[in-house]
């Protein structure tokens, strides 16, 4: 009985949550003018309208096309990155000065001198996001390879193993945690970075139109297309990399 609560408690839980976010925003809405800010319902409506026209959709997909394409290749650099700082003292000696430099340096400056030395490209916008998430993935995987457990190394190396196999079946399973530690935290960085340099240089794009609808004062587009990309990103978060996060600690506690 206590575990069928438990499981039944976190959905309840998070509805609660949602009906409760969802009453203030009404309550807010009926006291503001609604051209400052609308409610839901109205919301709603520019998010079927928008949906209707295809634009809703269109910049949808290009959003989240910059925001994978992103993710994969900060997340392939930070991790081969991390592992050597991790794993060679002398790499994390020569690279913690540089890895300090872009942790500190602020996303903005990072994106626009992308854009003057490129031009307001593809290229630029998906080297721009990149670059602002590596640092931040490599902080994680170069603490997850210093925690590695050596007794583990020392018996693979007793049974011969190859380091093809060392890294397959010591190294990153014990890795494996870090990693979906740091994609986690990444997606939710990168698409925030991807709307900025949408904003800033790109035609199309959620970044885009959040822009062209501060221009004209739509309050309730930009809450419209805000809200269509967090359900989406919401989505992706319970039903990919929570689930992959669970499935890469599970052998922790077997």
């Amino acid at each position: 009985m206590p575990l069928r609560a438990s499981i039944m408690s976190g959905p309840l839980v998070w509805l609660a949550s949602l009906l409760t976010l969802l009453a203030v925003w009404l309550v807010a809405a009926a006291l503001t003018d609604p051209l400052i800010l609308p409610g839901p319902l109205r919301v709603l409506e520019v998010v079927g309208r928008e949906a209707a026209s295809g634009e809703l959709f269109r910049h949808l997909g290009v959003t989240l096309y910059r925001v994978l394409l992103s993710f994969v290749l900060a997340m392939s650099l930070g991790v081969m990155i991390g592992l050597l700082m991790g794993l060679r003292p002398k790499v994390d000696r020569f690279l913690d000065l540089w890895l300090v430099f872009f942790l500190n340096l602020p996303a903005l400056v990072v994106m626009i001198l992308a854009y003057i030395w490129l031009g307001p490209t593809e290229v630029a916008a998906i080297l721009a996001v990149m670059i602002n998430k590596v640092p931040n993935v490599v902080v994680t995987v170069r603490e997850g390879a210093r925690a590695l457990d050596p007794r583990l190394a020392e018996m693979a190396r007793v049974f011969r193993m190859s380091r093809g196999q060392i890294l397959r079946h010591v190294v990153m399973p014990q890795m494996a945690p870090f990693i979906a530690a740091a994609a986690r935290s990444g997606i939710a960085l990168i698409w925030k970075i991807v709307l900025v340099v949408e904003l800033l240089g790109r035609g199309s794009g959620v970044g885009f139109k959040l822009h062209l609808h501060f221009q004209l004062f739509e309050i309730d587009a930009i809450l419209a297309y805000a809200l269509a990309f967090i359900a989406i990103m919401q989505i992706v978060e319970w039903g990919v990399l929570r689930p992959l996060e669970r499935r890469a600690s599970r052998w922790r506690h077997a």
